[in-house]
């Protein structure tokens, strides 16, 4: 059996509303990063793996487990949050700044549509969540824990409770439909689990 951990970040600087130079650099604020410490304390063993975003608010984060458990190996993989809107118009916004553009590419429906440089399309980002499930399915160790994203882990929990056969416009609406009534608290996640074999992926 396989069992992985998926854990959003600490509290970050835009989540407490201040602006934001780009979406991969925002700090955690000093809630953030007791919360990060909080999500170290609560494992009762060490992980075989702690993997992380590259985005320094997971990252960080991940840091405080992995001070904890020096037994485990740990890594980066692509796992970072949904960046959706283009970055460059993004700088120096805050989260309620950016909400009009929010609605509007969401009323857009189109997950082909990349908005411009550094923008990713929902399917890509759906396809990385798929390839997240897929890499830890091949990986060997069996106890992982995986510092994320909001979006990212209800991507992963979206993928694997509705299953969607294409990613078209209504998949797009319905996955926003799901992430907004399904809020991933700061320090907060899903455990996963596995059989061995060619077992499905379930949430626990």
């Amino acid at each position: 059996m396989k069992h992985v951990r998926l854990i959003r970040h600490g509290e970050s600087a835009a989540n407490a509303g201040a602006p934001s130079q780009d979406h991969a650099t925002i700090p955690l604020t000093a809630k953030g990063v007791e919360q990060a410490c909080q999500v170290a304390r609560s494992f009762v063993r060490a992980p075989a793996l702690i993997v992380a975003s590259p985005f320094s608010r997971a990252h960080s984060t991940a840091m405080a487990t992995v001070a904890n458990f020096a037994v485990s190996a740990f890594e980066t993989w692509p796992i970072h949050e949904f960046t959706y809107l283009e970055p460059a118009r993004c700088a120096n916004t805050t989260v309620a700044q950016r909400r009009a553009w929010v609605e509007a590419y969401w009323s857009r429906a189109d997950p082909a549509f990349r908005e411009g440089e550094g923008a990713e399309s929902f399917l890509d980002f759906i396809d990385r969540a798929q390839s997240f499930l897929d890499r830890l399915a091949r990986y060997p160790a069996r106890d992982i824990a995986a510092f994320s994203h909001g979006q990212f882990i209800n991507a992963v929990a979206w993928l694997i409770e509705r299953k969607p056969q294409r990613i078209d416009g209504q998949a797009m609406a319905d996955w926003r439909g799901y992430e907004i009534s399904n809020p991933v608290l700061n320090g907060g996640g899903y455990s996963l689990s596995r059989s061995s074999g060619e077992g499905a992926w379930q949430i626990i």
